[in-house]
């Protein structure tokens, strides 16, 4: 007997032939698109966004092909406060989100999934690229579109009532398939962007949220450099958009060592400086098996894999220590840890030295 499946479809192609293998596999499957915007675009530009008009209705054309059932959830008010003023408060405290990753959290595996089971579904399917087997999560085997590392804060409980129908498969292989299926959105753009910033300018997005507080950019040995108009504008490991008055004296680029959100003081120096090898980390989320075997550690979304060790230490923090030194950590981002391709689990990235 086949599962209730609410399958999330943001009009894209991999939520519509993720709904379609779902409903061909005998489950009784019911699309939902979530309406994440309270005053949607009519179209998107190119890859740039997600969540407009267009896109909801994308995915109720790919659900009258599927031939299942179609509704719009209206989620914009929790998206809000649980994705985009989070994503401002951070930046606002010197950190950097990740917006995609709190939205899978709070939206997709929290407010989308309690709802789903209150109405008697059993599981949420979603078009994410990555490998669930029997609630253990690990890499797609597109490794250039490996989603993992913005699932690993889902729960084990989460993970239990969660399908991912695309894990054993490419990006070309999925485009392949819509075209098959008669879906149109087959050749349809990803979404590579923050969606709710659809012309990409974040710094521009949170000056108007946060105002210009302007202060200054200095260097290690604390002198003064250049100025800024907020510190929230900037990112460790940031070389680009800098502004500052005075060149090194060996012609070398700055880049962002630390941001100061009480002083308002932004850090640069060489990317020499930007190298640590041991993270702290709070929040941690134990969702995999025990770990065993060669571990790693992502640190950004599609960023590169280092080999580790952790602890775990009383007051539950997680210290990573590093075979190889990284650059550009940066605090509130995901440290996420893997087994070989397994996730073991995930937790906010505190400090770096």
């Amino acid at each position: 007997m086949g599962l209730r499946v609410l399958a999330a479809m943001s009009g894209g192609v991999d939520s519509a032939v993720a709904a379609a293998r779902i409903a061909e596999a005998g489950h009784d499957v019911t699309g939902v698109h979530l309406a994440l915007s309270a005053n949607p675009q009519s179209h998107r530009t190119g890859a740039r966004g997600c969540c407009t008009i267009e896109d909801s209705r994308d995915a109720r054309r790919a659900a009258d092909v599927i031939g299942i059932p179609f509704y719009i959830w209206d989620m914009a008010e929790r998206f809000q406060r649980d994705v985009i003023e989070d994503f401002v408060a951070e930046y606002a405290a010197g950190r950097t989100p990740n917006p995609c990753l709190r939205c899978n959290e709070k939206i997709k595996f929290e407010a989308v999934l309690d709802r789903a089971l209150a109405l008697g579904f059993d599981a949420v399917a979603t078009g994410h690229h990555a490998r669930l087997t029997d609630g253990v999560l690990s890499r797609s085997v597109d490794q250039g579109k490996d989603q993992s590392y913005v699932l690993g804060v889902l729960t084990r409980e989460q993970l239990s009532h969660a399908i991912f129908p695309l894990g054993d498969s490419t990006k070309a292989e999925v485009r392949e398939e819509a075209a098959r299926r008669g879906l149109t959105v087959a050749d349809k753009p990803d979404s590579h962007d923050i969606c709710f910033i659809a012309d990409g300018d974040t710094r521009g997005f949170l000056a108007k949220r946060l105002g210009q507080e302007p202060g200054s950019i200095v260097d290690q040995e604390g002198e003064v450099v250049g100025a800024h108009e907020g510190a929230y504008a900037f990112t460790v490991g940031q070389r680009k958009g800098l502004h500052i008055d005075r060149p090194t004296a060996d012609g070398r680029p700055r880049y962002v060592l630390s941001i100061e959100p009480v002083s308002n003081t932004v850090t640069v120096g060489p990317r020499e400086a930007l190298r640590v090898s041991e993270i702290t980390c709070t929040r941690p989320v134990w969702n995999g098996p025990v770990a065993t075997g060669e571990l790693s550690v992502q640190l950004r979304a599609h960023g590169e894999v280092y080999g580790c060790r952790f602890e775990v230490r009383d007051d539950n923090t997680v210290v990573i220590t590093l075979d190889q030194p990284a650059t550009g950590v940066a605090a509130g981002q995901a440290a996420v840890l893997y087994s070989g391709d397994t996730v073991i689990g995930s937790a906010t990235i505190a400090t770096a030295a």
